[in-house]
């Protein structure tokens, strides 16, 4: 770590069982079953999951943004994130939709917040190069 970066915090979690198992954080906030997608099995998936943090993060970049250029985001401002476990040849990959919603902004400014988002929220950077992402406006 260098002088000037700062560690904001540590998510630690401890799962079991893989996709049909269980996941708790360290301070049990977090204490969900997992099942596999489509199985019918009580619980959640990783990529339901995956798209709920990212969405989230997604609209506290927007926020950031919004708040460099001084506009007010609306109180419905939404990410609708779509996660897709996908298999090619044998071999798993994922990929993504943000479906970005913020009623009442100019559509050109919306485009400059959701770009603007897109390069500074961790999960966009973390996955940039690595899943094809496609950002829409509603």
């Amino acid at each position: 770590m260098t002088d000037t970066e700062k560690l904001l915090y540590t998510g630690k979690t401890h799962t079991i069982g893989g996709r049909e198992g269980a996941s708790r954080s360290d301070d049990g906030r977090l204490d969900v079953k997992l099942s596999s997608p489509g199985s019918n099995r009580p619980g959640t998936n990783p990529e339901q999951l995956f798209a709920a943090g990212w969405s989230a993060c997604f609209i506290g970049a927007i926020g950031l943004a919004a708040g460099q250029q001084k506009i007010t985001l609306p109180a419905d401002t939404a990410v609708d994130a779509e996660v897709d476990l996908r298999n090619r040849d044998g071999g798993y990959f994922l990929q993504a939709r943000l479906n970005v919603s913020l009623p009442g902004i100019d559509r050109e400014v919306a485009e400059r917040l959701v770009e603007a988002a897109h390069q500074t929220c961790p999960y966009s950077k973390a996955t940039r190069g690595n899943i094809d992402v496609t950002l829409t406006l509603a």
